[in-house]
């Protein structure tokens, strides 16, 4: 008999480690700047804002809104153009910022931006909890098996993220709700990066316990 062979899995297309990191931190390294510096990107907000909003103490938090909405878009799009399919994490943040930003400058209220972090973070941790809760391994697929753990690993690792977004969410409600715009876009740029930075390697010790070895892998 003739046997047949297997074909090989096709590789999913990859995206390179800088251009990632480019579409994640571009969009909010634009809002940071546009909000210090509205008067940079006036030409471009003179289009799409009322001249009102562009004066007083939240014209740059509106000029970085109308500036984060199609930078969000154009990276999930440079993205996709990559990969061909939406990452899950990308994808969720773009619908949240086009609804609030949109939100945010159709009622002429600052808050709504402000809100969308703390959704955002609640809808990461909320699913990843419930996700644990049902045994569904949600932070692995997001991952996209990236790193070969336990079950043990995978799950204590979820636990940890879930929790940490609830907390990111909180927090942030807590400093949109006592500080200033300036303040809190600090603290969505650089702080939250540099929070979730931290909070990776100090789960380096525990991915190295629950590493699955090649053999098992297999």
């Amino acid at each position: 008999m003739t046997e047949i062979k297997e074909k090989p899995a096709a590789a999913k297309p990859a995206t390179s480690p800088w251009l990632k990191m480019t579409l994640e931190l571009g969009p909010l390294i634009l809002f940071f700047f546009a909000n210090a510096r509205p008067k940079l990107f006036a030409p471009y907000a003179h289009l799409v804002l009322p001249a009102h909003l562009l004066v007083g103490e939240n014209a740059g938090l509106f000029t970085a809104t109308a500036v984060l909405i199609p930078a969000v878009l154009i990276a999930l799009a440079v993205s996709y153009a990559q990969i061909r399919r939406l990452p899950v994490m990308p994808l969720v943040t773009a619908i949240l910022v086009v609804i609030f930003g949109a939100l945010t400058i159709y009622f002429q209220d600052p808050r709504f931006i402000k809100m969308k972090p703390t959704i955002l973070y609640a809808v990461f941790g909320l699913a990843l909890l419930g996700g644990l809760y049902l045994k569904k391994p949600i932070l692995e697929v997001v991952l996209d098996n990236a790193m070969p753990l336990t079950e043990e690993g995978w799950r204590i690792l979820t636990l940890r993220w879930g929790l940490f977004f609830l907390a990111l969410a909180i927090l942030n409600e807590v400093i949109w709700r006592t500080q200033s715009n300036n303040v809190w876009v600090a603290f969505k740029f650089p702080g939250v990066v540099i929070l979730i930075f931290l909070f990776t390697l100090a789960q380096v010790p525990l991915m190295m316990r629950h590493e699955l070895k090649e053999d098992k892998a297999e």
